[in-house]
């Protein structure tokens, strides 16, 4: 028998896990290359996952509503089962079950199905072969596997409480840091003890920033008798880690500009028939995602990210457009907006934002921002201080446009008078290790020229 392990896929950057929500195919159906064998749920998208190749699905080790890391193997699938005369072939599968006993007739048959395991993790103990339980605790993430290795743990030895006892990345890094047993101390304690203690110095740095750069744990705090106590969702708990990772970082400044939509007002008064003759929707939205596009070609700085001592200047302006969930929050990214034209860049927000409600967004379409938008002022915020999405340099956060008297000069007399005018604060939070206060200023006014001067023929 040839088995292929079926893992939980990575279906974007900052996913790290998914939950089985149905099986499209049972133990003992054939299945052909491409076609879908079960659908998962992550906190941004929902996906058919096909099988990678012909065959039969002879076990399924993550059940319905079960919640993994990405790269868990969720199913098994035999390669070499035909449709009538290798379907008995699946029989070696369950075999592992009366195997606890200690008969010889057993391992024979059960030799194959235990190959790929003993492939990605250490051997058990004993020669014998696994039950069903025990296949499915030495199984683990390639993140569990690396650090079982580099502390020298035996996974065998770790607690798990995981899915039928699998070991999670949290249960090793608890059993390491109550001063787990390596495996197989008496060998090197007996050659050189002190060799033994030297990698612990050089691991324990390179764990810190690991940690430190990728791990939240969150303090708690007491529950008073009129409290209501709520799990976090998927979404609220990636969020909550990936805002404080991001300002864990980056060292976040923010600088204010006012702008003036007057000329903004006079396009979409001037364009409104056309445009709705073409079903486009243009918002401000999309005046302000155009003029940051094109902005963010003069200042590379602001659409980079910093990479270890490096700084990599992106080459693509692709945009972060903020979409309300209610609750939660979801960020499509609008590609290459540098290339679109106004009208194109509106229909594509609008596209976005309806399917990112609607749950429908490609795992493509929620990675790879260079430079992100958030509009809180839509809801009647005067402005915001929004955290900087990591690996970016830059966030613009706008504030709801609103009727202001302000005072007017004009251009022939040079006299002043007082004028209503459609005003809104936008704010740009900024790492300060790539980008200068003076480039954020000057970034933003730029910006308001952009806008407040803004071309008809966009």
């Amino acid at each position: 028998m040839a088995r292929i392990e079926v893992p939980m896929p990575q279906m974007g950057e900052s996913i790290a896990e998914g939950t089985v929500s149905q099986w499209l195919k049972q133990v003992g159906d054939a299945v052909e290359r491409d076609e879908p064998i079960l659908e998962i749920s992550t906190d941004k998208v929902d996906a058919e996952i096909p099988s990678p190749s012909d065959g039969t699905l002879v076990e399924i080790a993550v059940q319905e509503g079960e919640t993994v890391e990405v790269g868990t193997i969720v199913a098994f699938i035999d390669t070499e089962a035909g449709a009538t005369t290798t379907a008995p072939a699946a029989a070696p599968a369950p075999a592992p079950e009366p195997a606890a006993g200690t008969e010889q007739a057993a391992p024979p048959p059960v030799a194959a199905p235990v190959a790929p395991v003993a492939a990605a993790v250490p051997p058990p103990a004993s020669d014998g072969p696994q039950s069903a339980e025990e296949r499915l605790r030495t199984r683990s993430t390639p993140v569990v596997r690396k650090i079982a290795e580099e502390h020298g743990v035996d996974i065998q030895a770790v607690p798990g409480t995981g899915h039928a006892g699998r070991v999670t990345k949290q249960d090793i890094l608890d059993f390491i840091e109550q001063g787990g047993a390596p495996a197989a101390p008496a060998v090197p304690a007996a050659a050189t003890p002190a060799p033994a203690a030297a990698p612990a110095p050089s691991a324990a740095p390179s764990d810190l920033w690991t940690t430190f750069y990728r791990e939240v744990q969150h303090p708690e705090f007491p529950v008073r008798s009129a409290d209501t106590v709520e799990p976090m969702d998927k979404i609220r708990r990636l969020t909550a880690e990936h805002m404080v990772v991001a300002k864990r970082v980056a060292p976040h400044v923010h600088s204010f500009i006012e702008i003036d939509f007057s000329a903004i007002d006079g396009i979409r008064a001037a364009s409104k028939e056309r445009w709705a003759a073409q079903g486009a929707r243009v918002s401000y939205t999309a005046f302000v995602a155009w003029a940051v596009s094109r902005v963010l070609r003069e200042f590379p700085m602001v659409n980079s990210t910093v990479s270890g001592n490096n700084v990599i200047y992106r080459g693509n302006v692709n945009l972060g457009m903020a979409v309300d969930l209610n609750p939660g929050l979801i960020v499509p990214v609008v590609r290459d907006a540098d290339h679109l034209g106004l009208v194109g860049i509106g229909n594509k927000i609008v596209d976005l934002a309806t399917r990112a409600r609607d749950r429908k967004l490609m795992p493509d379409e929620i990675q790879g921002a260079t430079f992100t938008i958030t509009n809180p002022g839509v809801l009647g915020t005067l402005v915001g201080l929004p955290v900087i999405p990591k690996g970016t340099a830059a966030i613009l956060g706008t504030g709801a446009i609103e009727k202001k008297v302000v005072v007017v000069t004009d251009p022939n007399t040079g006299t002043d008078s007082m004028a209503i005018r459609k005003k809104s604060l936008f704010s740009l939070g900024y790492d300060h290790r790539i980008v200068d206060g003076a480039d954020a200023a000057r970034f933003l006014s730029r910006l308001k020229e952009t806008l407040e001067t803004f071309p008809h023929d966009a």
